[in-house]
């Protein structure tokens, strides 16, 4: 028996930030970040909404990117104190997740972050508050997904909660919020949800109600990601449908190991000065980690299947897979992403010497290699690498070279 399972709601489309209007309660809280929601106007337009609604309303703002435990701690020492019985989440991935481990330690304030990591162990939420997410970058998804990333900066990596109770109640879906995000963000949200798309698709765990999902999203990000990217508002619109279906595939056919990779890359090399962003790092990932996985056969006859969506030709699979990573790649370029960690610059774009020197990547290579091998992520991929081949494999994405094994 499989399990299929997405919001009760999702309102999608320009306007629909409104139909927070249409929520019943009599406290909402609003989870937010760094300001370009209150720069745009949409925080104050949220907050009138559910005011009509009848609500009292409070802010939790300044949720950072890749949210720490520290602010999920403080999040739900303020939502004990208010007691919601709506938590509304407006922002990118990093309001949205944040706010849904808030959820959990406001709704179980004994549970540790510790507790939060048990994949699929969540106790039964809802108890104390419903859950309404509004997302406004196109990528994460995290608006219908099962999960939520956090990161435990004193140990320099992310950290995924995966459970069904954390599937938000309401999502909005609005393009208008998407409009206002920089080029740079585009390109990175976007190559997250085609790696959302690609990873639920050859997952072990897919199916026949994610497949759909995940096939026709990678056919939308194909055809309107480089020109959301150029500034076209009507592709920036259907990116924002996409990469939405891009997550209710990967909600519930789980991802492989470019995510497992990623979240333990992402903030390992931060007292160097950067992160590796998220999405940049699935996006020179995917390709070396689509020729790792091709040496399963089922794998590639998936990755041939994707080929074909995408109109890229090959006569056979073996051909396919090396069309699908050459497009891949081609995307990374028209989208100024670097092909590999030691090429990963100032400002996430490419350069002649990334700020991860190669000493530094090889002293911590074996405890990365450690720890995306035990990402929760990992066990859905459709080959198991062993610690061997895990920094055999980082090294590829180190240093942009084949993969042969």
């Amino acid at each position: 028996m499989a399990r299929f399972t997405l919001p009760r709601d999702i309102y999608h489309g320009k306007g629909a930030l409104e139909s927070l209007k249409t929520l019943k309660g009599k406290k909402a809280i609003i989870c937010v970040g760094g300001g370009s929601m209150k720069r745009f106007g949409f925080l104050d337009r949220a907050k009138q909404y559910l005011e009509e609604a009848g609500m009292e309303v409070a802010l939790f703002e300044g949720i950072e990117s890749d949210p720490s435990v520290e602010t999920v701690m403080k999040g739900a020492q303020v939502m004990q104190e208010f007691g919601p019985d709506w938590i509304v989440a407006i922002g990118g991935g990093s309001p949205i997740d944040a706010a849904k481990a808030m959820w959990i330690k406001y709704e179980y304030p004994d549970c540790t972050f510790e507790d939060m990591c048990k994949v699929f162990g969540l106790p039964e939420l809802r108890k104390k508050a419903h859950f309404c997410a509004v997302s406004s970058t196109s990528g994460t998804a995290t608006e219908v997904t099962a999960f939520s990333i956090i990161t435990d900066y004193e140990k320099g990596t992310k950290y995924p909660i995966a459970d069904f109770e954390i599937t938000p109640d309401v999502a909005i879906v609005d393009p208008e919020l998407a409009e206002t995000m920089p080029p740079k963000l585009v390109a990175h949200t976007g190559m997250d949800a085609i790696t959302h798309a690609i990873e639920a698709y050859v997952s072990t765990a897919n199916c026949e109600y994610t497949d759909a999902l995940a096939i026709h999203a990678i056919e939308m990000i194909q055809g309107t990601l480089v020109k959301s990217f150029n500034g076209d508002m009507a592709a920036r619109h259907s990116m924002h449908d996409a990469q939405c279906l891009a997550g209710m595939a990967f909600s519930n056919a789980l991802l492989g190991i470019v995510h497992s990779m990623a979240h333990k890359t992402g903030a390992v090399f931060a007292d160097l000065g950067a992160h590796i962003i998220h999405g940049a790092a699935n996006a020179m990932y995917l390709p070396k980690v689509i020729a790792f996985n091709a040496k399963d056969e089922t794998a590639k006859k998936r990755y041939g299947v994707i080929a074909d969506y995408m109109h890229l030709g090959g006569a056979n699979d073996d051909e396919k897979v090396k069309l699908l990573i050459a497009e891949l790649r081609k995307m990374n370029d028209d989208l100024k992403i670097p092909q590999c960690i030691s090429k990963y610059g100032k400002d996430s774009l490419p350069a002649d010497q990334g700020f991860v020197p190669e000493d530094v990547f090889l002293e911590r290579l074996p405890g990365i290699a450690e720890r995306a091998i035990g990402d929760a992520c990992t066990g859905s991929n459709p080959r198991q690498p062993s610690q061997e081949e895990m920094e055999k494999l980082l090294k590829c994405c180190y240093y942009d070279t084949e993969v042969d094994f």
